[in-house]
């Protein structure tokens, strides 16, 4: 869902790729299927023809790019945030761009990360192809009241606090009412909270506060 930390997960993700594994990551996927290939290119830092080039020039110089990365034992990884936006064409682009292989294995992984709606697409008629493609599917689900307690833990511990933390229980349970475990809603809640304590003058957050 929307604010349920996609993008977050997504970016520690990249955070740890190892050194072999070459990544292209696309986080403003409202692109025309050639657009779509010359930002791919672009972020591969492959050289290839001036902007306005055909596809079939695009998709050379990323075929090439790939055999040779394959031959030195690397991997190719193409991420693409926001991918609910995603229009029918470009989803069919990717889908050719995986018809990129070996005899062994595919030479181009893709990942695309998205809202609900995205599996609606892909379910959707005329992307069949697309949808059998997919070897495997996750659902970010909201935080349970016992996750959410422990990520605002953690928050509050990397921001330094040392002691308790400053929420008491009527008022966590108020918050998670609001928050629904929802992770941007309980930055926001919070946050205010805590400015609402602070100038109240208080050292811990009442379910009036919240």
């Amino acid at each position: 869902e929307i604010g349920s930390g996609k993008t977050t997960v997504c970016r520690c993700m990249l955070e740890q790729v190892p050194p072999h594994c070459n990544v292209a990551y696309i986080f403003n996927p409202k692109l025309t299927a050639a657009e779509l290939l010359e930002t791919v290119c672009d972020e591969f830092n492959i050289p290839h023809t001036e902007a306005g080039s055909s596809l079939k020039a695009h998709v050379d110089a990323l075929n090439a790019y790939l055999l040779r990365t394959h031959a030195q034992g690397e991997i190719a990884v193409l991420v693409i945030d926001e991918a609910q936006n995603l229009s029918p064409e470009v989803l069919e682009q990717l889908r050719l761009l995986t018809n990129l292989e070996t005899n062994e294995r595919k030479l181009l992984q893709i990942v695309l990360v998205g809202q609900p709606e995205l599996r609606t697409m892909i379910a959707g008629a005329g992307l069949e192809q697309l949808a059998q493609r997919v070897i495997a599917r996750y659902h970010l689900e909201a935080l349970s009241a016992e996750d959410s307690q422990r990520y605002i833990e953690h928050r509050l511990r990397i921001a330094g606090l040392s002691g308790s933390q400053p929420f008491e229980r009527r008022a966590f349970k108020r918050l998670m009412h609001h928050a629904r475990g929802i992770a941007r809603r309980i930055n926001l809640l919070c946050d205010r909270a805590l400015l609402g304590a602070y100038a109240e003058g208080h050292a811990s957050i009442s379910a009036r506060i919240v």
